[in-house]
């Protein structure tokens, strides 16, 4: 058994070794396409710039201290939208879930509603908030509900009956049935509707920004854009990314230190 175990670990590191030379090909595979069409001439010089004046534009901006204001007001922005659409996704889907009735009534919005580009309603966050942040937040957060909400209450559907039935009758209140049985029951699709809130907040928030803003990361990619720096808006568009890719890792890895301490 301990030989079988040996060799189980062995080939997930010989996996996870594979897959980790295979993103890093890929990647690679990326950047020399993309240096290619920059020196190709195929496309006009400045809508592909090369890679080493993307990488003195992204040196350039990460020595500006304004950059990291615009990048703190962003990061605020998601983190409140996160906030306040993720705890109201949070409530709706476990409402859901854990009544059949108020589920065939209302779910079906919900679902009609979750596709809708949510960009649309700006003009109402503008009437209802005004054109500073909070209507930025409205929008992030308004993105990030309904992947929440759905996620939540079919992981409410998933939970095994037995757990109920046990928290029923310790006579548990709904608060405790909520933080002892049900978070802890379905922790893998809270996290992923956690994942999928923060991305669609990320893009409803820079929406948001670059349509009526004078700060934040939409407000610099859409006058970099204006004036023609696409080294600028390139090297922008990577630190968006690298941050968007840390963020989501981490929501994943503290979903992975929650299992790893109940075990």
């Amino acid at each position: 058994m301990a030989e079988t175990g040996r060799l189980t670990q062995s080939s997930r590191r010989s996996l996870m070794g594979s897959v980790g030379l295979l993103r890093i090909a890929l990647i690679l595979a990326l950047l020399v396409i993309w240096e290619g069409l920059s020196r190709s001439g195929l496309l006009y010089r400045d809508v592909v710039p090369s890679l080493i004046a993307i990488a003195h534009a992204l040196f350039d901006l990460l020595g500006h201290r304004a950059y990291y204001f615009h990048l703190g007001v962003t990061a605020g922005e998601i983190a409140l939208a996160l906030a306040v659409g993720g705890g109201l996704g949070l409530a709706v889907g476990i409402l859901l879930g854990a009544n059949r009735f108020l589920a065939k009534a209302y779910e079906s919005f919900l679902y009609y509603l979750g596709p809708t580009p949510k960009i649309i309603f700006f003009p109402v966050m503008i009437m209802w908030f005004g054109v500073d942040v909070q209507s930025k937040i409205a929008l992030g957060a308004l993105s990030c509900f309904f992947p929440v909400a759905l996620s939540v209450a079919a992981g409410m559907r998933q939970i095994d009956k037995v757990l109920i039935r046990v928290g029923k009758s310790f006579r548990a209140k709904t608060w405790q049935m909520v933080t002892k049985v049900y978070l802890p029951a379905m922790r893998q699709p809270v996290i992923n509707g956690l994942r999928l809130g923060f991305g669609v907040a990320l893009i409803g928030t820079l929406l948001a920004e670059t349509k009526l803003s004078n700060k934040g990361i939409g407000f610099l990619i859409v006058n970099a854009y204006s004036t023609f720096d696409m080294p600028r808006m390139y090297a922008m568009l990577i630190v968006l990314f690298a941050l968007a890719i840390a963020v989501n890792a981490l929501i994943g890895r503290l979903g992975g230190l929650h299992s790893i301490r109940k075990s």
